[in-house]
């Protein structure tokens, strides 16, 4: 069961991961990186919270940034005529 957070509690688990996980949002994005080549979300989420003993809730606040951060990332602007 897939369950997303409100945009209130996503902003504030974004805000508390270096201080509960000790490491910054961007080595997390490493990590997904270069992990493995999983594909869903939940997927994701769970080998996250597996592999680093992550509670389910930062897991998957983490991936959901990261998925966010990238489409941004790799969105075309588009041309006005």
């Amino acid at each position: 069961m897939s369950v997303t957070h409100s945009p209130e509690t996503h902003a504030l688990l974004i805000a508390r991961i270096p201080t509960v996980t000790g490491r910054q949002l961007h080595e997390w994005f490493d990590k997904l990186e270069k992990g493995p080549g999983l594909t869903r979300c939940s997927e994701r989420t769970n080998w996250l919270a597996d592999e680093y003993q992550l509670s389910h809730g930062y897991a998957q606040a983490i991936v959901q940034e990261f998925d966010r951060r990238r489409r941004n990332r790799t969105a075309v602007p588009r041309q006005r005529p």
